[in-house]
């Protein structure tokens, strides 16, 4: 690990150099770049099905909760069109949520060895875990798209809000990664919590069942939950064929603004401490 982490930096500072001559713009990009290509081919390289895994994992869970939830327990909401579909789409978006947020946590003590090393903004870790998800997350899609097809499920012209939803979902991560990065850093126990924390919102959030089930007063309670907002925003685009509706918009936009400002305050506002704790 000690080898990997000071090649790591060698790699960088050789980079580092090469474009020292970049706006600072344009060199955070070509960083980004590197470590989501990088962070790709890590994470398949010694995996025999390698990125058919982001395309299975989805599909394997989709039909256990099928499974349980239409055979096993009978929960499932007749009113919903399309259980499978309504599953998969769900379990996707929040996937995302996770893993962004819980390898952007990490992300500022990981690259402790090259931060000690390379000038480069603090910033570009976190934020490269979140467009490393991101990237996963195309490939789930692919996975999403099977369902369509296998129930021939054609998508309306509603498809078109998709990267708006992508958009929206992304920057709330990205605030997400940078506030819990930075206290990460001086608390290391906000590690252990927010598995915690995801556990609990994952039950809260209806991925596996319908809000239906939920009492009146825990209904109204979804309108504050940011996740139960975004699945919402893309079932409606894909499973149910329309358009996300002005309330819903303005509810994730709200939250992914929100996240990004509070996130990029708290990171900004304590960077200059990071060196002393990693």
């Amino acid at each position: 690990m000690g080898a990997q982490a000071i090649g790591k930096a060698g790699a960088f500072a050789a980079d580092d150099a090469a474009h020292a001559w970049y706006p600072e713009g344009k060199r955070d990009g070509f960083i980004l770049r590197q470590l989501v290509s990088k962070d790709f081919k890590l994470k398949y390289r010694r995996s025999v099905l390698g990125v058919a895994w982001s395309v299975l994992n989805p599909l394997l869970m989709m039909i256990i909760l099928a499974i349980v939830f239409t055979k096993m327990m009978r929960g499932a909401d007749d009113t919903i069109p399309n259980f499978p579909l309504y599953l998969i789409l769900g379990n996707t978006a929040f996937q995302l949520m996770s893993e962004s947020t819980s390898s952007g946590m990490s992300s500022i003590i990981g690259a402790a060895s090259l931060l000690k090393k390379v000038k480069i903004n603090k910033y570009v870790f976190p934020v490269q875990k979140v467009l490393s998800a991101v990237v996963n997350y195309f490939f789930s899609m692919i996975a999403v798209a099977l369902v369509m097809v296998f129930y021939q499920w054609t998508p309306s012209i509603h498809i078109l809000w998709f990267p708006v939803y992508l958009l929206l979902l992304t920057l709330f991560c990205i605030g997400l990664s940078l506030l819990l990065s930075s206290a990460s850093v001086f608390f290391r126990d906000v590690m252990h919590l927010w598995g915690v924390v995801l556990t609990g919102w994952t039950y809260l959030t209806p991925l596996f069942y319908s809000i239906r089930i939920l009492p009146e007063w825990l209904q109204a309670l979804e309108r504050f939950n940011p996740m139960y907002l975004y699945v919402t925003f893309v079932r409606r685009i894909l499973l149910w064929r329309m358009e996300p509706g002005l309330d819903l918009l303005a509810g994730c936009a709200v939250f992914a603004l929100a996240s990004l400002a509070i996130g990029w305050l708290a990171f900004r506002n304590s960077e200059r401490k990071f060196i002393l704790y990693i």
